[in-house]
């Protein structure tokens, strides 16, 4: 089995933090290189979460995943990546993102203008990690003759994207790209050719990564069947029809948005084939996963997140199938 360049492993707020803890301490341990925290409205914080797992490991990285400045200021994101930073130096990453629509739109917030807006928030994050006293009049983002107490910090700035425009803009603007769960290696390749173009506009090569549902099992249905729910709640969404679409994948949207609506969930289980998860994820036997794990790999995914692992267990499973032990 070949293992990925990089791998990662990622937590959604949704867990207890003690078991998010053990399984960070197993991952260390196997060398992954970060952990992914998201920023998900009303789960756990992210930035407490990521000071906890940095104090409890040796050398694992954190990345504060998808922080969004329509809930949290791109200057207080960048001050907490730079504190975490100071702290535990070379394991801290900084990720923007809009943010997802439903979680917005249950506090009120329209994120209006995006693309300008993480922009922006790019902008004058890399301003304030380089150590600059910085004045910056955006349109949506501003700041007046200020600096960091830190001083700087040369961190990594990555953008979760998935539109052509913000592909594009973490081509020109970010140091990587962060590809969101559920897609097919065919949509990443798709997403990384938009990437490329801001590249060549601006001459920067920035690091691909992407979100990968994992799950190994003896068991082939075992494996499957962990996922297929949470697959249909994110692949209901018509703004992965593209997704889909490129995958070959053969999905009534319609009716799984539908019958997950009522809770029918049996009808949302069947929806949801066997080859719609081997399309979308990397999960089945061993073999099987690591053949999934090698498809998204070939596609020029420097560094492959496994999203979807709830215990221990399934984190050594995981790591078992990557070829990676403890030392």
């Amino acid at each position: 089995m070949t293992a990925p360049s990089r791998f990662a492993i990622s937590y959604d707020g949704a867990g207890a933090p003690a078991e998010l803890a053990a399984m960070v301490e197993q991952a260390d341990a196997a060398g992954a290189a970060n952990v992914w925290i998201a920023s998900h409205l009303f789960h756990r914080e992210p930035i407490a979460m990521a000071a906890m797992l940095l104090a409890r490991s040796r050398r694992i990285g954190v990345v504060l995943m998808a922080m969004s400045p329509y809930t949290v200021h791109p200057v207080h994101a960048t001050m907490a990546a730079a504190t975490l930073d100071e702290a535990f130096p070379g394991r801290v990453g900084l990720c923007f993102g809009s943010g997802a629509p439903r979680d917005l739109e249950a506090i009120g917030i329209a994120a209006e203008h995006p693309v300008a807006t993480l922009r922006e928030s790019i902008d004058v994050a890399r301003a304030l990690l380089a150590g600059e006293t910085v004045t910056y009049a955006g349109e949506r983002v501003r700041t007046a003759g200020r600096r960091l107490a830190t001083g700087a910090r040369p961190l990594p700035i990555w953008l979760a994207a998935s539109g052509p425009r913000m592909l594009e803009l973490a081509g020109e603007r970010a140091d990587g790209v962060l590809i969101s769960a559920a897609t097919s290696p065919a949509f990443i390749r798709w997403s990384l050719d938009l990437v490329a173009r801001g590249e060549q506009a601006s001459g920067r090569t920035v690091q691909k990564a992407a979100l990968v549902f994992c799950s190994a099992d003896a068991s082939e249905r075992t494996a499957r069947d962990r996922l297929r729910r949470t697959i249909a709640y994110i692949l209901r969404g018509q703004h992965h029809a593209k997704n889909l679409e490129l995958a070959g994948s053969r999905l009534d949207q319609e009716a799984l948005a539908a019958a997950f609506a009522r809770e029918d969930w049996p009808t949302v289980e069947a929806l949801v084939t066997d080859d719609v998860l081997r399309r979308h994820t990397a999960s089945g036997t061993p073999d099987q996963v690591a053949a999934a794990l090698a498809a998204y790999r070939a596609v020029g995914l420097d560094e492959i997140v496994t999203y979807g692992i709830q215990d221990r267990r399934q984190m050594a499973d995981a790591l078992a199938v990557t070829g990676r032990t403890a030392d």
